[in-house]
């Protein structure tokens, strides 16, 4: 018995393990890096780029509406109006206190110059005259009170008439005949000038690169095959609550003639990075609490593990940060199982 355990020791001593006999197939890449560009499309609305709200100043009901979404209006044009019997009586009002003034005033002045000529002959007081000079100064004061309530009047009944400041284009009304409205109520939204932008909710995460903003390419969501182009204008110092996503206003540089106000359009950007290793995500594994590839060695090809560090996941692959150099043999499908020390081969096929 002795001898006989001696012979099965000598034996398996000297016989080579089967795996070291038949390396596994597996599927085995060649780390490389390589420019890291990616592409993001999100879909946002044309707007003006200097928009005004148009409102009364005065409140009252409206009478008429002289102007409707996509009208093109020159400066001073009417674009509402509101009910002005009040406005207009109290013009009038003014206008007869007024006349009432000037001739208080010329009939104040036409006694001081009596009193003069009186005071100069002897044949009036000189508290006669005083008198009359007294009453010139109250018709001068009632006169400019009457020619400021003129002047206020008018003013009211002018605010009863809505008129565009500036050339523009109606983009939203929001009043219809016989609605009241109050003072600076907006009634009706406008695009000044011909700048055109675009607007999207662009999620936070996207803007967390410190690179210079993209061009953007558009296209409208009906017409995929018109494209043109834009810059970067405005980015939002603020994150909306709710969604999480930041508001960046897109400056459309060449916009298509047929572009309007409120249209959906696509915009896309492509932003390129700093070169890194990606690998498809079966290659992933772990040593401890950190991720790690399996690498073989290009002479023995056998395998061991090693930490790497992940920048980011992408679909079906994973973006590496550091931890792996140039031309390393990275297993991918198989890897599961792998273990130090074991002898593979790359499969038929395989990249």
């Amino acid at each position: 018995m002795p001898v006989l355990r001696i012979v099965v020791a000598i034996l398996a001593l000297g016989a080579a393990p089967a795996w070291a006999e038949q390396p596994l197939a597996v599927d085995i890449v060649s780390a490389m890096a390589t420019a890291d560009s990616r592409t993001y499309s999100l879909t946002g609305e044309v707007v003006a780029r200097d928009r005004l709200s148009a409102a009364f100043p005065t409140d009252g009901r409206v009478a008429a509406v002289l102007a409707d979404v996509g009208d093109r209006v020159a400066q001073g044009t009417e674009l509402a109006r509101i009910d002005a019997v009040q406005q207009e009586q109290a013009l009038r009002a003014a206008q007869a206190g007024l006349a009432t003034a000037m001739a208080d005033h010329r009939q104040a002045s036409e006694d001081l110059d009596r009193q003069d000529a009186l005071l100069e002959r002897g044949a009036t007081t000189r508290i006669a005259r005083d008198s009359a000079d007294d009453a010139l100064r109250i018709a001068e004061g009632v006169l400019a009170q009457a020619g400021a309530d003129l002047d206020r009047a008018k003013k009211a009944l002018a605010d009863t008439v809505l008129l565009a400041p500036m050339d523009a284009t109606i983009t939203a009304r929001m009043i219809e005949v016989g609605q009241v409205v109050g003072a600076a109520q907006p009634v009706m939204e406008m695009a000044l000038g011909d700048g055109i932008d675009a607007v999207f909710d662009v999620p936070e995460v996207l803007l967390a690169s410190n690179a210079p903003p993209p061009d953007v390419t558009l296209n409208l969501l009906d017409s995929p095959d018109q494209t043109f182009s834009g810059i970067i204008r405005e980015i939002s110092p603020l994150v909306d609550a709710r969604s999480g996503t930041v508001a960046v206003t897109v400056g459309i540089t060449n916009p298509p003639e047929d572009l309007d106000f409120g249209e959906a359009v696509r915009g896309t950007v492509v932003i390129h990075g700093a070169p890194h290793i990606a690998l498809p995500y079966t290659a992933l594994s772990a040593v401890g609490t950190s991720a790690a590839v399996w690498l073989a060695d290009p002479a023995t090809m056998a395998v061991s593990l090693h930490p790497v560090t992940i920048d980011r996941f992408e679909t079906g692959r994973m973006i590496l940060s550091g931890g792996l150099e140039d031309g390393a043999l990275v297993v991918t499908d198989g890897a599961q199982l792998l273990f130090p020390g074991r002898v593979v081969r790359k499969a038929q096929g395989g990249q």
